[in-house]
């Protein structure tokens, strides 16, 4: 039977914006307060889909968010109309009201960690929703993103869904943005790579000083013991505090896994040596030849790896058994960062290809190619069992593109988030999105 990766790319939603939100991310904080151009995100967005299923790969959509949220600003004491909500929270506590408006959920690599049903002890495709409890604006997202997971992997035959783990920081997730996975072919056992920055309960670990670390040790081995996962076929890893410390917020920053490959940075990881061992005898168990490339710092700082973002990258498997990699315009425009994937890829190894794609509107606000897609391994039968109205197809593309052009706005500042409208104009754009994507009530405002 045949198997494969699917890509489910977040949709930016109609909210886009610049609010700076997100502290230990370099590029959101450096943009705060610029005017976005939602329409422009949402459109670069579909281009990168749609390219990606022009070339053969499989290729799905996950919806946005009610933005803004006003049930969350209802439970922080704003009351009256919706429109009074936003009017309160506008002239008392603008902050809040930025937050309850952030777009955040189309970087959908932290929506959920995801395990495959060639690992999991029930033979199911296992999906646990992230709290990302770190930021208050990501952390009200998690009740629509397990909805929306759940309206477009239904069949409990194949897919089953647990809940986010508990909001408190010893169990901080932030999903795949930490998670990969490595395997021969992607309908045989693997191995599930787990990537934390600090621990809750064991101070043997080191932390990083400046910036939070958002996973823990303890919120990854929950999330394993969930999928039913088999010992032999887990590696924890910890992350570089250091790098922490200079803007990489999440493992997806500073290393991209797939198939056999894992591409990583010199100063990824705490243990290198070990965890490299580790991945490789477990793979070998089941199969697996396991395959690394290590950027040097001589070549590419973390300071060059960050802005670029090099490393939130898309590495994708091709028939020929070769890899392609997706990368966002800022690493053409950084001359160490082009230099190093020139040479990569005429090195005649794994990696023989790079894709440049423009995705500004969100590298402006910390996320690239890499955080905006949600990798899910399935196989044929899965495949099958998925929503149809999510897969990327021709059509599709040019019906989300038109819905696009029809409700997004091309420029939004701080100030706007305080019109009402907004609200209106994102909840008619949403409504009409679930039955294009075929999804049924999934948003606060259809279900209560």
């Amino acid at each position: 039977m045949k198997s494969y990766e699917v890509n489910f790319d977040g949709l930016v939603g109609p909210t886009h914006n610049y609010g700076g939100l997100s502290y230990g991310n370099v590029a959101s904080q450096s943009n705060s307060q610029q005017s976005s151009n939602p329409k422009e995100a949402a459109l670069q967005g579909l281009a990168k889909m749609k390219a990606l299923t022009d070339m053969g790969f499989q290729q799905g959509v996950l919806a946005p968010q009610e933005r803004p949220d006003v049930a969350a600003l209802r439970r922080l004491g704003f009351s009256g109309t919706d429109a009074q909500v936003i009017e309160r929270a506008a002239k008392e506590a603008m902050p809040l009201l930025v937050a309850s408006c952030s777009a955040s959920s189309m970087w959908v690599a932290n929506a959920a960690t995801v395990s495959p049903s060639a690992d999991t002890a029930d033979g199911r495709v296992h999906f646990t929703a992230a709290n990302l409890n770190c930021k208050y604006h990501r952390s009200i997202e998690h009740p629509t993103t397990s909805r929306v997971l759940g309206a477009m992997f239904a069949n409990q035959q194949h897919f089953a869904h647990h809940a986010a783990l508990p909001a408190v920081a010893q169990f901080g997730d932030e999903g795949a943005a930490n998670h990969t996975r490595f395997c021969r072919e992607y309908g045989e056992a693997g191995v599930e790579f787990f990537v934390f920055g600090r621990s809750a309960f064991d101070n043997r670990f080191p932390a990083p000083q400046k910036y939070p670390a958002r996973q823990t040790l303890e919120a990854s081995q929950a999330v394993a013991r969930l999928h039913g996962l088999r010992d032999e076929g887990v590696v924890y890893a910890q992350q570089n505090p250091n790098v922490i410390d200079q803007g990489v917020f999440h493992n997806d920053v500073i290393a991209v896994g797939n198939g056999e490959v894992l591409f990583y940075h010199e100063d990824a990881f705490l243990e290198t040596d070990k965890m490299l061992a580790e991945l490789q005898g477990k793979l070998a168990k089941v199969g697996g030849n396991f395959q690394s490339v290590c950027v040097p710092r001589s070549a590419v700082t973390v300071d060059d790896a960050v802005r670029s973002y090099l490393f939130n990258s898309q590495l994708l498997s091709r028939p020929d058994g070769s890899m392609l990699l997706i990368v966002p315009q800022e690493c053409q425009a950084n001359e160490r960062v082009w230099t190093y994937l020139q040479s990569l890829t005429s090195s005649g190894g794994l990696i023989r290809e790079v894709k440049v794609f423009d995705l500004k509107q969100s590298m402006q606000n910390g996320g690239g190619p890499a955080c905006l897609r949600l990798r899910v391994a399935l196989n044929e039968t899965e495949l099958a069992a998925v929503n149809p109205g999510v897969i990327m197809t021709a059509p599709l593309y040019g019906s989300l593109t038109a819905w696009v052009e029809k409700h997004y706005r091309d420029r939004l500042s701080e100030t706007d988030l305080a019109d009402p409208q907004l609200l209106l104009e994102c909840r008619t754009a949403l409504d009409e999105l679930t039955q294009i994507l075929k999804l049924g009530a999934v948003y606060p405002f259809q279900i209560n």
